[in-house]
């Protein structure tokens, strides 16, 4: 291992070190009871659950897939998602999170699952365990897509091998998780989350400086044809290894691909996904009082449209500064680490490179919490062993926090994995299965019990049907699998609910009474 390798390496472990200080600081409150560990006692406060509500979003996909996709096709497809992104971010904090946060206190539910088994107060547990098997299935793609990140960072930095870098990272994961919990979760997230922002605007002006300035940069991507334009796309040439073609020390492109309104509709309907993220939900139910989240709301817009802006940019600049650097697009998504490390002194590189650690640190752990809570909380006590004592539910927790981990590791394996790929599908998955239905049960009190399953079957596997056999048709069918699915779960929420009979008086009234409960 080379000198600024090994000081790289040093910065990286000091950050490391911190964040398991975090850890063991707050096991003994997060080993209290499940509330404390699920769900922080609900006393997070309004910067906290802001910051980490959107650390635990974004993940590396916003410091590796995102920048990767832009420096490989230009500005559309990027700016289109970040638009979404940024619009569904706003709409999620003022429409869903302050009824959430009445609505899971007045059902006195501490996870999701919890929350619409409660909300229409069934009996047979279906909802409860519908749900729970959802997350179990999407959680372990998006804790791929994070542990894809660890491999790529260690094995493009360090030149080790791509799967042992990944396996060290789910370890990481897993020893932080277990200690903490929830709360744990939500401060380290804080703190990551200024990290991530402060690397991306460090390496986005390091990288432009380089570049020889705004005016190169813009001058130099304008030349490749579509890489700077809202309604067309760049197409990179590519030989019969897949490769991209280079000439003359440039990247050679195809003519510019046509971006029609379709493909923007389907870009800014990643936004629709915020109304089902888990990870994002459970901060508006652990916020510690009400009133905080409207602060909550503009801190974390703010965070995420510099961000976001943040990360395109440094796709864009990427290909100004390194335009052959990388010759697929799997590779691309190592511009930003690439930026750091050629760009800064190795201390300042390596801690920038925990900006990346830190987004794959703040969504992993709580992919992995709310999938064992699903599985531990809603199925092995909401439904097999309803008499479990809270020692019963934490012990089972952190034997399926280890087996989502490892099952998440072997969707890694391959280090031709696409991070972006992997974060579109699962995104569809939560957004098409939950976001319909959270909307639905916290503004129209009509909605039945059968219409809430309906609306997350039909919403699930729809995902899984029109990427596998109805995307690959092309044309009109290839716009993201989000859109349709999500479409669909609404229809079928509204056609049951209006066939079935009413829901009962007292779920009628918990809903009326969550409209202004103070809490």
């Amino acid at each position: 291992m080379s000198s600024s390798s090994a000081q790289m390496l040093v910065s990286m472990l000091l950050y490391m070190g911190l964040v398991i200080g975090i850890g063991v600081y707050f096991a003994k409150r997060a080993n209290q009871d499940s509330e404390n560990y699920y769900l922080g006692g609900r006393s997070l406060g309004p910067w906290v659950a802001a910051f980490s509500a959107e650390a635990s979003d974004m993940s590396g996909w916003l410091l590796m897939g995102l920048p990767g996709l832009a420096y490989w096709t230009g500005l559309a497809d990027a700016f289109w998602t970040a638009v979404g992104l940024a619009i569904g971010t706003y709409l999620n904090w003022l429409l869903v999170a302050k009824r959430l946060r009445r609505y899971s206190h007045v059902t006195e539910s501490i996870t999701l699952p919890e929350f619409f088994s409660k909300r229409f107060h069934e009996d047979s547990k279906l909802i409860l365990s519908i749900s729970s098997v959802f997350i179990l299935i999407f959680f372990c793609v998006y804790a791929a897509s994070c542990f894809v990140t660890c491999g790529k960072l260690f094995s493009s930095i360090f030149g080790a091998d791509y799967r042992l870098m990944m396996t060290c990272g789910v370890l990481f994961v897993l020893v932080y998780t277990f200690l903490g919990g929830f709360l744990a979760e939500s401060v380290s997230d804080f703190m990551q989350a200024i990290v991530m922002i402060c690397a991306l605007v460090v390496s986005l002006t390091a990288g432009t400086i380089a570049a020889g300035g705004v005016g190169q940069v813009v001058e130099n991507i304008r030349s490749l044809p579509g890489f700077l334009e809202f309604f067309h796309s760049a197409s990179p040439a590519l030989d019969e290894a897949g490769r991209q073609i280079v000439s003359a020390g440039r990247p050679v492109f195809n003519e510019a691909q046509p971006y029609p309104l379709l493909n923007v509709v389907s870009m800014l309907a990643w936004g629709l996904g915020y109304f089902g993220m888990p990870q994002v939900l459970l901060r508006f139910m652990a916020i510690r009082k009400v009133d905080e989240l409207d602060k909550s709301r503009r801190v974390a817009t703010v965070w995420v449209l510099i961000s976001l802006m943040a990360a395109v940019s440094i796709g864009l600049v990427g290909r100004a500064y390194a335009p052959v650097a990388f010759s697929n697009a799997s590779d691309a998504e190592n511009i930003f680490s690439y930026i750091a490390s050629t760009l800064m002194h190795p201390v300042f590189a390596g801690l920038v490179m925990a900006g990346i650690l830190a987004a794959t640190i703040s969504s992993s752990d709580s992919y992995l919490l709310i999938a064992a809570s699903a599985f531990s909380k809603n199925l092995f006590q909401g439904v097999f062993h309803r008499k479990a004592s809270d020692r019963q539910v934490m012990r089972v927790s952190r034997i399926t926090l280890v087996v989502i981990a490892l099952i998440g590791a072997i969707i890694a394996l391959d280090e031709d994995s696409v991070i972006f790929t992997l974060v579109s599908f699962a995104w569809a998955g939560f957004g098409a299965t939950f976001g319909p239905l959270m909307l639905f049960s916290l503004f129209w009190k009509r909605i039945t019990r059968a219409g809430a399953v309906a609306g997350m079957l039909s919403g699930g596997i729809m995902v899984f049907v029109w990427n596998y056999l109805v995307k690959p048709l092309g044309g009109l069918f290839s716009v993201y699998e989000l859109l349709p699915a999500f479409v669909v779960s609404c229809a079928a929420i509204v056609i049951v609910s209006l066939l079935t009979a009413a829901p009962s008086d007292a779920v009628q009234e918990d809903f009326e009474r969550a409209k202004t409960f103070e809490c």
